[in-house]
């Protein structure tokens, strides 16, 4: 190669970061998202401000409708600004034990939802393990773990609750069973594909050292099911979180955001109902999120992280 043919390679431009790449889509569409959510509240939000505007009886001007649709208390669609506001006036000014706190309301249902995924886990790990061994049960209960997810969990969690309620229990554990009758099932799906995806020469190998059963399992198969088991997992916690908040609708409670958007709708507070929505999303995004910081310190003392 020639010292020009070289120096012409030098002058190439390096390429740019992928993260610089994305962030002006995610901006642009970001942006699109709070102009159509702004013009959507000032169409529904008008009729409520021109009424009143209508009652001081002066003139008024665009302005000032835009301002009253903007500021309203019961607004039907909060500004995002609005919902900023809730938030910060309901985790910041009162303490964390106290009812009125979103903080309070979002560990009552992180407690519902994290009981109910390590249980629905462990049954669902269980489940995939005992139907990656036998054929038998293979054919007999995974129809069955297919189809108990049709049924939808809105009508489920009323009869869960009257049923075990009549057996005596109460409180944390049928909405327990009710998350972990949710995130049972991507866990069992996740982990029988994971026990089956090992390597088949490994497994040979392993054989022809007179591997055990057991040893093959600890050895191969489990740590080759991990990565689509934590999948499950991640899956599996998100539904968790929904399950919490469907089960303490039913009930009556008034702790938890269940209880707090049931109550929201009843009194017409939009701003209580968006906030509890936003603190539902962020508390299932750091479940999610803690789920994926440990499958990333498993994968990687094992050796599969990439």
């Amino acid at each position: 190669m020639t010292t020009s043919a070289l120096s012409r390679i030098d002058a190439r431009p390096l390429p740019r970061s992928g993260h610089n790449t994305h962030i002006m889509p995610v901006g642009i569409v970001g942006a699109v998202i709070l102009i159509v959510w702004y013009g959507l509240a000032l169409v529904l939000n008008g009729p409520q401000a021109t009424a009143r505007l209508a009652q001081t009886g002066a003139a008024w001007r665009f302005g000032d409708f835009v301002r009253q649709a903007f500021t309203a208390s019961r607004p039907l669609l909060p500004t995002p600004d609005q919902i900023v506001g809730e938030l910060v006036r309901t985790v910041l000014f009162y303490a964390p034990t106290d009812p009125h706190s979103l903080l309070y309301h979002c560990g009552v249902t992180a407690g519902t939802a994290i009981s109910g995924f390590v249980l629905g886990s462990v049954f669902g790990a269980i489940l995939a393990i005992g139907i990656v061994h036998s054929r038998v049960l293979e054919a007999s209960v995974m129809p069955w773990v297919v189809a108990s997810q049709t049924v939808p969990i809105l009508a489920i969690a009323p009869m869960a609750v009257v049923i075990l309620g009549n057996i005596g229990l109460t409180g944390l554990l049928p909405k327990a069973i009710i998350c972990a009758y949710l995130s049972f099932f991507p866990v069992t799906i996740g982990m029988v594909k994971g026990l089956r995806s090992s390597d088949l020469l490994v497994a040979e190998l392993l054989k022809t050292y007179h591997a055990s059963g057991q040893q093959l399992f600890w050895k191969l198969k489990l740590p080759s099911s991990l990565p689509m088991l934590f999948t499950g997992l991640k899956v599996g916690v998100a539904v968790s979180t929904i399950g919490a908040i469907v089960a303490e609708l039913p009930t009556g409670g008034t702790a938890g955001l269940g209880a707090r958007l049931l109550t929201g709708s009843y009194y017409g507070q939009t701003l209580q109902i968006w906030g509890a929505l936003v603190a539902a999303a962020v508390l299932s995004l750091a479940l999610v999120y803690t789920i994926a910081a440990i499958e990333r310190l498993l994968l990687g003392r094992t050796g599969q992280l990439r």
